[in-house]
């Protein structure tokens, strides 16, 4: 007796996950220039300041990346 497979194709929606026990959006920046990065939090204002705290140690690093860790759901 061979294997048999059954294949459905179903249309899948993926959105972000806006549930009250979804986990939270989160922050963090990350220094271009060493790649040094800011501790995530769920503020942004808390990696902005990160940054002008890395710049003024480091006065010629001028450029961040933001990095956002979004939850998302799909069904």
């Amino acid at each position: 007796m061979s294997p048999r497979a059954v294949v459905r194709h179903q249309q899948w929606t993926l959105q972000p996950d806006r549930e009250p026990d979804a986990e939270p959006t989160s922050y963090a920046m990350q220094c271009a220039v060493c790649g040094e990065i800011s501790p995530t939090d769920t503020e942004f204002t808390a990696s902005q300041n990160w940054v002008f705290a890395h710049g003024g140690r480091n006065p010629t690093h001028h450029t961040y990346r933001e990095v956002i860790t979004r939850p998302w759901k799909a069904w």
